[in-house]
């Protein structure tokens, strides 16, 4: 009788966690969910200039102070202006300056300012650099949330903010309870570059999205974890917002600005995936990474030293929640 009880609360069981998992929506039904609200807020936003106003933007830069521009209010981004300069400009610009505070290329101006784009060149490229790292961490989030098989779940905590000196870009993740005892191969690591380097050979924008908290919520709805994150940047952040970004068909909540696209990134490999125990939200793994944009190559000696430096932990006390920190040149 005892045996009898014992399977059938088995079976309770298994029918209980079999009956949660066909609830669960897939993660491409998650991601179609997530860019419908992007898109629905987006367009929303640039509704909001419906008639065309002109701004004046006046450009700074080596060769370039005294330039004005007469462009399209709440239309025309920093990328916009470049295209009115020279190809350089397009190609190398990774970021802007829109009156003196870091601005997304691909962010709509809504009034006359100045403007400065930045490359991996400039003679302070801190701010750079800085976005740099946190983009290629984006990307590194994109690739293992669409590794594994739908039925697998894939939780992306908030990134950490680590100093390009810290020697790798690092992106936390909690993994289906099935993959508990997982331990990544070469191979795996190997599999995970192979997908980032096929996001980067497609040079998609990171489109930004500056959203109030309601609508950040949404987009996460499906996670617990996003929408806590959500809460808390929007508490830190004086205007009360959150800044959102797409690539391709990938939602992410971002901690500052990333640079204009993956086609910026050069050499990139998945170095690590490091297993930090138990946390909030189940088994706290740090997966790294290491980088060099486009302007900037390494020799496959320097490289291979960078790289072993990048397998070893990062320690950021990342508990979900991170202060920014600066990033300095390496």
């Amino acid at each position: 009788q005892n045996n009898t009880n014992t399977l059938g609360k088995v079976l309770s069981f298994c029918s209980f966690a079999s009956a949660a998992a066909s609830l669960r929506p897939l993660p491409a039904e998650v991601r179609s969910q997530r860019n419908a609200v992007f898109s629905r807020e987006q367009a929303r936003q640039r509704a909001l200039y419906p008639r065309i106003e002109k701004i004046e933007v006046s450009m700074h830069g080596p060769g370039l102070d005294g330039t004005l521009l007469i462009m399209n209010r709440g239309m025309s981004t920093p990328l916009s202006c470049a295209r009115h300069l020279t190809e350089h400009h397009v190609k190398n610009s990774a970021l802007a300056l829109v009156d003196g505070e870091p601005w997304p290329l691909h962010q709509p101006l809504t009034s006359s300012c100045s403007l400065t784009l930045l490359t991996f060149k400039d003679s302070d490229p801190t701010l750079v650099n800085q976005a740099y790292w946190r983009s290629c961490a984006a990307l590194l989030g994109q690739v293992i949330e669409t590794a594994f098989k739908d039925e697998y779940t894939v939780e992306l905590l908030s990134t950490p903010e680590v100093a390009v000196t810290s020697g790798a870009f690092c992106c936390d993740v909690v993994l289906d309870p099935q993959l508990d005892s997982w331990t990544p191969s070469e191979e795996s690591l190997r599999s995970l570059t192979r997908g980032a380097q096929q996001l980067i050979h497609q040079d998609q924008a990171w489109e930004p999205l500056e959203v109030v908290p309601s609508v950040a919520l949404e987009v996460f709805s499906h996670s617990r974890c996003k929408q806590e994150e959500v809460e808390q940047k929007a508490s830190q952040n004086p205007k009360g917002t959150v800044m959102l970004y797409r690539c391709g068909d990938h939602v992410l909540l971002s901690g500052g600005p990333l640079v204009a696209r993956t086609g910026l990134c050069s050499q990139y490999e998945v170095t690590a995936l490091h297993n930090l125990g138990q946390g909030s939200w189940g088994v706290q793994r740090r997966a790294q990474g290491l980088s060099l944009p486009l302007q900037l190559q390494a020799h496959h000696t320097v490289w291979r030293k960078l790289r072993q430096r990048a397998e070893k932990l990062v320690r950021a006390t990342n508990l979900c929640f991170l202060p920014q920190t600066v990033v300095q040149q390496s």
